[in-house]
């Protein structure tokens, strides 16, 4: 290097150029010293920088080959993502640093015990045992024909798809086994708590940027793009942690249906041979993807860029939306409804309702208000009526007791999951039924509701007006309103290209012509209504169904 820096400062000098600078005096030479001395500064600092990138770099590839082999699992995440996907050392090292710090990881078990859900009919439920519990409880867990539905309570979306598929499982016909729901968050340990703190850190930046706006929006949007190779790295790193939280179901042939990648990765990493990965999103991620595992995708943008970026075939399908049993059997039957409620031909028209769900982290806070706020108007003359699913956030419950407190907005609260259900009963009854007030706000203390009511509410709604998330994929007419990440993008372009939503409103003047079309044209909702009901003739939204039959085949072969 020294030899290098040698001959271009001879060739400098000897240069005609700098011969003249010379000759120019005193001041000419004195800046050309100063500019030859910031090039060698500055050919120094990069020459020194290179050399420490260098020692990081093998530093960092050390570690990595040692966190491979220590401890060693099933996953063979390199061989996944192939030699087109180079391996950053030093990014992965730190992403891993980050999750875990220098915590060695643990193979123990975390005893489980299945217990009856206090929410769901049938569904059993993985909670920790206690040290002297015995009994039945455990040997659900021993065996290997049931149906584990793996998730991790981050937001609403991982969950609500997991009740999905656990619907379609308790609805199955012909197969004697048990239907066990498995939250990595539901089990009481260290290994979970080292997921909140991330969940945490999500739904801070979630609300800060949603709120904010901007620069800061626009940055996090594009971070929700990152989940490359490295990232799936990181994420494989990080099941090996966690894998105490499923240890505990004995059986390693048993399905596990993850709803989550992260699941998907414990349950491989841990020895589990029957693993499906439910990719959630329109938007091809390296990180969404389970090495080992079936990896299922709802629709053929996935599809075909998975394939393209070199998944094996063998490990990817193509099998649909994920939507829950209710609301897939009777989507004739709520279409039919909606279509003579918008077609209304009596002098009395029927005024959509609107069903406004708040995501599970509780961003969004500023759009929604703002669009609450302009169908002001429209609620005083009942020509819409909102249904307001606040979920478990008491700031957005808050929020909306502020909002229509303010405008005089006469509105009913409901609070627990029996009264959602009496009111869905009661707007069955009949097409033109209407809630007392034209704004019914939905709120609660618990977790299980906050996710529920959006579902049980669809099919008494004309219209979901959400961000483009998993609800996205929902059979029902959307409003499809402003994104979180920009990840989420794509989900509301595959809405608008089947047909049963709209794009995505990033505006709230967007979204408020999209509800005017609702009211003064009945053709968009008829069109959305129809569209849904040939989409399901072909198994659109059948993804739940089909993840169920494939970990049925799996499960009777064990028998």
């Amino acid at each position: 290097m020294f030899e290098s820096v040698g001959r271009l400062l001879l060739s400098l000098s000897n240069n005609d150029s700098t011969k003249s600078c010379i000759a120019m005096g005193p001041f000419a030479s004195y800046w050309a010293n100063i500019l030859l001395f910031v090039f060698i500064s500055l050919l120094c600092v990069y020459s020194i920088l290179t050399f420490i990138k260098s020692i990081i770099s093998k530093r960092s590839e050390h570690k990595y080959e040692q966190l491979l082999v220590d401890p060693e699992t099933p996953l063979h995440t390199d061989d996944f993502v192939g030699p087109l996907n180079p391996i950053s050392y030093t990014k992965v090292t730190f992403l891993h640093w980050f999750n875990v710090g220098d915590r060695k990881p643990s193979n123990n078990a975390i005893r489980v015990v299945a217990k009856d859900s206090e929410h769901v009919d049938g569904l059993k439920v993985n909670k920790a045992a206690p040290t002297q519990e015995q009994g039945n409880d455990q040997e659900s867990n021993k065996k290997s024909n049931n149906v584990v539905i793996g998730t991790i309570r981050m937001g609403f979306g991982h969950h609500r798809i997991a009740y999905s598929a656990a619907s379609w499982s308790l609805g199955y016909s012909g197969g004697n086994h048990e239907t066990i729901f498995h939250d990595f968050l539901g089990i009481d340990s260290v290994e979970a708590e080292l997921i909140k703190s991330t969940d945490k850190l999500y739904s801070k930046g979630s609300r800060i940027a949603s709120d904010m706006g901007g620069l800061v929006e626009s940055l996090w949007g594009k971070s929700m793009l990152s989940g490359d190779a490295d990232a799936l790295r990181a994420a494989s790193l990080f099941a090996a942690h966690l894998r105490p939280l499923i240890n505990g179901i004995g059986a390693k042939d048993t399905p596990i249906i993850a709803t989550h990648q992260i699941v998907g990765l414990t349950a491989v990493a841990a020895g589990f041979t029957n693993v499906i990965n439910l990719v959630i999103d329109n938007h091809p991620q390296w990180f969404l993807l389970v090495p080992g595992a079936l990896n299922l995708v709802q629709g053929p943008v996935n599809y075909q860029a998975f394939l393209k970026m070199g998944v094996p075939k063998s490990q990817l399908r193509l099998v649909g939306h994920w939507c829950p049993h209710q609301l897939v059997t009777n989507i004739p039957e709520d279409c039919n409804r909606r279509i003579r409620r918008a077609t209304n031909n009596n002098s009395t028209k029927f005024a959509p309702r609107i069903l406004v769900p708040v995501g599970g982290a509780g961003a969004q806070r500023k759009f929604i208000l703002s669009f609450l706020t302009e169908l002001v108007p429209l609620l005083k003359q009942k020509s819409v009526y909102v249904f307001l699913n606040a979920g478990d956030h008491k700031h957005m419950k808050e929020a909306f007791h502020e909002l229509l407190a303010q405008h005089k907005i006469d509105y009913d609260t409901v609070s627990t999951i029996h009264q959602v259900y009496d009111f869905q009963k009661e707007l069955l009854k009949a097409d033109d039924a209407k809630p007392k007030n034209a704004v019914t706000l939905f709120a609660f203390d618990d977790y299980f509701p906050a996710v529920a009511t959006t579902d049980i509410l669809c099919r008494v709604s004309d219209i979901l007006s959400c961000k483009p998330s998993e609800l996205a994929f929902y059979p029902i007419p959307k409003i499809l309103i402003r994104r979180v990440g920009d990840h989420e993008a794509d989900s509301a372009n595959r809405s608008a290209e089947l047909g049963d939503g709209t794009c995505e409103a990033r505006t709230v003047d967007s979204a408020m012509s999209y509800v005017n079309l609702a009211i003064d044209c009945p053709d968009m909702l008829t069109q959305m209504n129809e569209s849904i009901i040939k989409n399901n003739d072909i198994g659109i939204y059948s993804g739940c169904k089909e993840a169920v039959n494939i970990a049925m085949q799996m499960a009777k072969s064990n028998s």
